[in-house]
Order: C-alpha cells, then sequence, then structure tokens
C-alpha cells in the first residue's frame, strides 16, 4: 500500500485519469517488488555474514542460496514484464560466456525470410551475410548447442532493400538456455529429485561449466512465466464439485537460524476417474510456512462443493457458517484412515476388537472394488443396497466398543476418533461421486517426500512456493499420462513466443499433444 496522500482524480482531466490510474498501479507493484528483493537480499546477507553459531554446513548453504536467487530471479522477471509495454526488452542474462565446448554436436538452424522479393520490386535479393547466435541446449541423456543462422539478403539493384528474417522469441532473451534446457532443469529438481548445485556438478563433468546461480536464474524466470497457468490450474480444480485435499511437511531452512523449520505443501486434487467422470484430473500444491487451519481456508476461496480429506482438525473451520470463501463445505472422512487407526492397535498387541473392526472395513472395500468404474448413479444403488446396512452395524459396534474400552487406553483413543469423523465417514453413501477413501490425493504427495528425502529440504519460503508451483505441473502432466520434459519444453517454448493469456486453457496439462 502507498503512503502517498490519496490523489483527487476529479482534478484531472477524465481522458487522463485512466493513464493516469495505469502509472500508479504500476508504481505500487515495482514498489512490492523492491520490498520483496530487499528482504531477499537481507536473507542472503544472513547466509553469508550471519553469526559463526548460525552459519550453514556447505550443503545447506547451497540450497539456500539455490532458493533465494531463484526468488531474486522471479522478482526481476516480474519487474522486466510489468516495465515493458510493448516487445518484451532484453534481458542482462547471467550467463558463463565461452563455456560451450567445441566437441559439443551442434546443429544449425537456418532462418530464412518469408521472403526474399525486393520491396522495390527490383527483383530477388542476394544473401549479403548472417547473424549467428549459440544457445546450450538439453535434451535427455545429450547434451548439444543450437546454433541459429539467419541470413541476410540485399538487393544488388538498389541500396534500400535489405532483408532478414527476424530472431526468434526466447524465454531469458540474450541468454543461454533454450526452453528445452530450462524444461530439462526443471524436470531434474521437481521430478527427479536433484538439486541444482547437484545438477551444476553432473554438466560439469561434460564440460559445461554453469554455476548453480545460473540454474536458479533459469528456474526463477520458468517459475514466473509458468504462474500464470498453475493460477488457472487451480481456477479449473475448484469450480468441481468435489476435490480431495491433503498436506504434508515440507522441511525450510531458516538461514538467519542455521535451521530447519516445518512448512506445509498444500495439496488439491481432483479425480474423478473412479466413477469415469468427463474432468482430467489435476494437482495443485500450495506452500504455507504452517499448518493452521485458515490456510485451507484461503486455497479453497470460490470452493462450495464436496472435499474429501482426512482427520485433522484443521478442516474443521471449512464447514462453519462462518467460513470465509464461501458456503460451508460438505466434508466426506476417509476410510482409510480410520482402518489405519485399527490398524496400529493390532500391530501392536493384536487387539480382537481391533480385528473386527478391520473385519468389517474390509467388507466396504470389497463392495467399492467391485463398483470402480461404474457410474455415479450404478454405484450410489450399490452402496445405498449393500454397504450402508455394514456401516449402519459397524456404527453400532463402534458404539458397544466404546462403552466397553477405557476412552484412555490406545484403542479407546483410535475408536474415539472414528466416532469424531463419523457424519464425514457416510458421506460417500449419498453420493456417488465420492470415493471412500482420500487415497488418490495421498499418492499424488508421495513424489513430494522424495523431493524432501534427497534434497533435504527447501532452502527458503520462496523455494517452497517454486516447488508447490513446478510439481503442480509435473504431477499433473503425469496423472493425464503426459510426459513432463516435452510437455514444460513446450509450454515454455509457447510462452516464449507470446501465447495469448485469452487461450490459457491451451496450455493445462491435459490439453497437450505431443508433436509427431
Amino acid at each position: 500500500m502507498s503512503n502517498a496522500p490519496s490523489l483527487d482524480l476529479s482534478a484531472i482531466p477524465e481522458d487522463q485519469r485512466e493513464a493516469v490510474l495505469a502509472v500508479l498501479r504500476e508504481r505500487d507493484a515495482l514498489r512490492e517488488a523492491n520490498k520483496r528483493l530487499e528482504h531477499l537480499v537481507a536473507e542472503l546477507n544472513q547466509v553469508v555474514h550471519g553469526k559463526k553459531s548460525e552459519r550453514l554446513s556447505e550443503d545447506e548453504r547451497q540450497l539456500a542460496f539455490e532458493d533465494l536467487e531463484t526468488a531474486v530471479a522471479e522478482v526481476e522477471a516480474q519487474q522486466a514484464e510489468e516495465a515493458s509495454s510493448g516487445p518484451r526488452r532484453a534481458k542482462t542474462a547471467r550467463r558463463n560466456r565461452g563455456n560451450l565446448p567445441e566437441g559439443l554436436p551442434r546443429t544449425e538452424q537456418v532462418i530464412e525470410p518469408a521472403s526474399l522479393d525486393c520491396p522495390c520490386g527490383c527483383g530477388t535479393m542476394h544473401r549479403i551475410g548472417e547473424d549467428r547466435s549459440e544457445r546450450l541446449d538439453i535434451v535427455p541423456a545429450q547434451l548439444r548447442v543450437i546454433m541459429t543462422v539467419r541470413p541476410k539478403y540485399a538487393c544488388r539493384a538498389c541500396a534500400e532493400g535489405i532483408t532478414q528474417a527476424p530472431a526468434p522469441a526466447h524465454l531469458i532473451e540474450g541468454g543461454l538456455p533454450t526452453e528445452g534446457a530450462i524444461a530439462h532443469v526443471l524436470v531434474a529438481k521437481f521430478a527427479d529429485h536433484l538439486p541444482l548445485y547437484r545438477q551444476s556438478q553432473v554438466l560439469a563433468r561434460s564440460g559445461i561449466e554453469l554455476q548453480r546461480s545460473t540454474l536458479a536464474d533459469w528456474v526463477g524466470t520458468a517459475a514466473f512465466h509458468l504462474a500464470p497457468v498453475v493460477d488457472r490450474l487451480a481456477e479449473h480444480l475448484k469450480s468441481s464439485g468435489k476435490l480431495f485435499m491433503d498436506e504434508t511437511t515440507a522441511p525450510v531452512l531458516e538461514p538467519g537460524r542455521g535451521r530447519t523449520k516445518t512448512g506445509f505443501l498444500w495439496a488439491l486434487a481432483r479425480d474423478d476417474r473412479g466413477w469415469g467422470g468427463d474432468d482430467p484430473p489435476g494437482v495443485v500444491f500450495t506452500y504455507h510456512p504452517s499448518r493452521a487451519g485458515v490456510n485451507a481456508e484461503q486455497i479453497l476461496q470460490g470452493f462450495d462443493g464436496i472435499l474429501q480429506l482426512d482427520g485433522y482438525a484443521g478442516y474443521d473451520r471449512l464447514t462453519r457458517p462462518s467460513r470465509t470463501g464461501g458456503a460451508p463445505i460438505t466434508v466426506a472422512h476417509c476410510w482409510a484412515h480410520a482402518r489405519r487407526k485399527l490398524k496400529e492397535v493390532f500391530d501392536r498387541d493384536g487387539s480382537e476388537v481391533a480385528a473386527e473392526g478391520l473385519r468389517r472395513i474390509a467388507e466396504f472395500y470389497r463392495i467399492e472394488t467391485e463398483i470402480r468404474g461404474m457410474g455415479p448413479g450404478q454405484r450410489l444403488s450399490a452402496r445405498q443396497t449393500r454397504t450402508a446396512p455394514l456401516v449402519a452395524e459397524f456404527g453400532e459396534w463402534l458404539q458397544f466398543q466404546r462403552r466397553r474400552v477405557s476412552a484412555k487406553s490406545r484403542l479407546g483413543e483410535k475408536l474415539a476418533y472414528i466416532h469424531r469423523q463419523w457424519d464425514g465417514l457416510q458421506t460417500f453413501l449419498h453420493d456417488g461421486r465420492v470415493e471412500i477413501d482420500s487415497n488418490a490425493v495421498e499418492n499424488l504427495i508421495r513424489p513430494i517426500a522424495l523431493t524432501r528425502k534427497n534434497a533435504l529440504f527447501a532452502g527458503h519460503d520462496e523455494g517452497g512456493r517454486t516447488w508447490g508451483r513446478i510439481a503442480s505441473l509435473i504431477a499433473t502432466a503425469k496423472i493425464n499420462g503426459v510426459e513432463p520434459f516435452a510437455y514444460l519444453k513446450a509450454t515454455l517454448e509457447a510462452i516464449a513466443a507470446g501465447h495469448p493469456a485469452h487461450r490459457i486453457d491451451e496450455l493445462l496439462p491435459w490439453n497437450f499433444t505431443p508433436s509427431s
């Protein structure tokens, strides 16, 4: 927010007001971006010059720099976009000059003008020279240099007619990487769980000296340009009548304290394949520094359908009349979590009560296996006829056992958990679109755990946000049978070429068609 005195628009001629307002909006956006940059620079200084007791190990420093520099690159990309009202201006690229070994295979790409006819009508132009540029391209298991050649043609009969094809658009103007190289780095980091400083080491073995900071600049620029696609993906999901939600830990460094804190990636997913729904599956991961329920409320603004989730109490606020962002949400709780509670007790002490509960739940799942893939009407009919009586019997058994078992025992605590979720555990009996559990979203967050295991942690909160953004596109591509590298490469190329905003749905993963 600006601290400047409010502007009296009535004093400005009406035909100039819109232009003045546009300048003011640009000013405020630049102020916000500068504040974010100042904050990031302060944290970089803390990493480098912090107290000895707060110093990070070499690996920790690499990861902290990686995500902070990625965030800085994203802000710079945003500023460049907002500052340019015409064609994209060339950015001074962070790159290592002279590091493309002569031994690398080179592919020559000649771009000819659309026409060689002299505009003066003198005849066909003749080639008088050319411009050459080299960029590093990366394809899986192969490094190569794309050499772009743009011949120049001139008319021999006059001095006016010179023509040359325009240079192709690039995501990083004047920079070293092709969009394929950037896509490779994104997939390696967020799908193959390889941090940027390790990618730098791998490239060095092929003679390519690219610093981690250079790769971070590529990732930050890509994250900025892909943000509208992820935002549109989230809008598309929230227009659905039923979604899944879950959250998983995302350890994040606190550079000023020299240790990690626990952030969270919240997964919002759609998967209607169990009942043959027409909408394609998808997932969006949103990073927040805490597990507070208000984060779920913020993510779900505009969604008023059925939400399938576990029994975490932070979601309770979504069902209240006071919910922010929409009407109270109908919750469908997860029978897999209920089963897991009883399994924990059975595995520890062989409780016959827990074993009986597990046998009863197994009957629900046997029916679900038989009706999977059927339409919602058929599923609902089967559940009402076959499953509902079994669930009612389970409820009577649950209340009987709660009266017998001490509430303070491990078994008593597990039975109380199931009792608290009882209403939500019956939602699947009343809507054939609802699944019996939230395993679909749990399967989608497993790759996050692998990235967490290999990278140890995100280097910064900003890294957590980038992590969620790119992971959303990669995971959505995968569950739609789309190869992530091919999708990201094509999407970045389309964005670089000026893909129109009103056709952004064409860039969603499920709309991607690989070139033959």
